[in-house]
């Protein structure tokens, strides 16, 4: 499956990603996960070696020049819409403890984004990694809502948004739920995280409405022990891999 993760900022939706990685490696599963996050934190998550070596996609300026038929820091009022990108997967994944990492990257462009060499180039890498690829992809999503203007998530099976018990966070889920609409995912599933008692539950079930709750991850000082740097995401084990496991079931 392909499934996009995303959320309003500091849900944890990253540590959910890595988590996800693990459970499904743990099964058999061949997995790939992308980083589309401007703040680029995955490699973190999975305790990548050497993670200053990796360069995002979008840095690799000559190469997406070559691609798209354009000069490096030159203005490109034309430019190829579809470049070549089946190759850039096994050229640029990092792997680690059996899971592949690709950092994409992304461009600073508010609204619809841009029609530029770079995000034809993303979009076409993109577009190759949720069709061609044979194994898992979780596609790690920038915070809150700008990128799905840009549609950078066409061709997932499922989008998964990330939710705390608070108005903010769940104001943000109903957003991207409407212009995931209008992108043309027909999957949305909504996980809500760090939940400490029922009384969160029920806040979550009252307030969601009619996007679809595929369940919990109750709060966890395992977890946050990986935010911190205590331990690692492969090292989880106990409830927190039990709920995760039983939630990518449902998906």
């Amino acid at each position: 499956m392909k499934i996009a993760v995303t959320g309003k900022g500091g849900v944890g939706k990253t540590t959910i990603v890595a988590l996800m990685a693990r459970v499904l490696r743990d099964a058999g599963n061949k997995v790939l996960v992308i980083d589309a996050d401007p703040d680029m934190n995955l490699a973190t998550l999975l305790d990548i070696p050497d993670k200053e070596r990796i360069t995002p996609i979008v840095e690799l300026r000559n190469l997406i020049a070559e691609r798209t038929g354009t000069d490096v820091g030159q203005p490109a009022p034309f430019f190829t819409m579809n470049p070549r990108v089946d190759d850039i997967p096994e050229k640029y994944c990092v792997e680690h403890e059996g899971i592949k990492l690709l950092v994409m990257g992304t461009i600073s462009m508010g609204g619809g984004g841009c029609a530029c060499p770079e995000n034809a180039f993303l979009k076409s890498l993109l577009s190759h990694l949720m069709v061609a690829r044979e194994e898992w992809v979780i596609l790690d999503m920038e915070a809150g809502i700008e990128h799905m203007g840009r549609g950078t998530a066409i061709g997932v099976d499922t989008m998964v948004v990330i939710v705390e018990p608070s108005f903010t966070s769940i104001e943000t889920a109903h957003r991207i739920n409407k212009l995931a609409g209008d992108i043309g995912i027909k999957s949305l599933k909504v996980i809500g995280n760090r939940i400490r008692n029922e009384d969160e539950k029920n806040f979550l079930y009252e307030n969601i409405k009619d996007l679809s709750l595929l369940g919990f991850i109750d709060y966890s000082e395992e977890i946050e022990k990986i935010n911190l740097k205590k331990t690692s995401a492969f090292n989880l084990s106990g409830k927190p891999i039990n709920q995760i496991n039983e939630l990518l079931k449902s998906i």
